[in-house]
């Protein structure tokens, strides 16, 4: 009898301590729900608002149905989230929409090649900022809209 009691105890504490550490990486992912804006871009000589006059880059995040799509400045992308606690990988390929943007082309290039190098991402500010990270350098920054 003490040795079933002993072993449902043990995996009562078992299956509590996986569903808590379940809950911890769902509540990390869920950080990065919603729409976020760009409003600052690492490595291109030319200033943000000249990279984008008229329409600066969002990226929306549906992680209950596992999506990612925005806009680069000029056309649209979507994919796969692929998201693992704070590690995020934009090579899978997304599909982006082809329309010619005279005004916002060197900008969705430098956006969409940037976005190929992140690595992972953080959350800041009460989740009102997002960081997008390569390696151990911060390369994009948005705002939550």
């Amino acid at each position: 009898m003490r040795k079933n009691i002993l072993v449902l105890v043990l995996l009562s504490v078992v299956l509590i301590s996986c569903n808590a550490s379940k809950t911890q990486k769902n509540n990390s992912v869920s950080k990065l729900d919603g729409t976020w804006e760009l409003n600052y871009i690492s490595g291109p000589r030319i200033a943000f608002d000249g990279l984008y006059p008229n329409k600066k880059p969002s990226i929306t995040f549906n992680v209950k149905e596992n999506q990612v799509s925005g806009n680069n400045s000029c056309n649209s992308f979507t994919g796969k989230l692929n998201v693992t606690e704070n590690k995020i990988d934009f090579t899978q390929g997304l599909g982006v929409t082809r329309m010619m943007c005279m005004d916002a082309q060197q900008g969705e290039q430098v956006f969409m090649s940037t976005l190929q190098k992140i690595t992972s991402y953080d959350v800041t500010d009460n989740g009102k900022t997002l960081n997008f990270i390569s390696g151990d350098i911060a390369m994009m920054r948005f705002t939550k809209k």
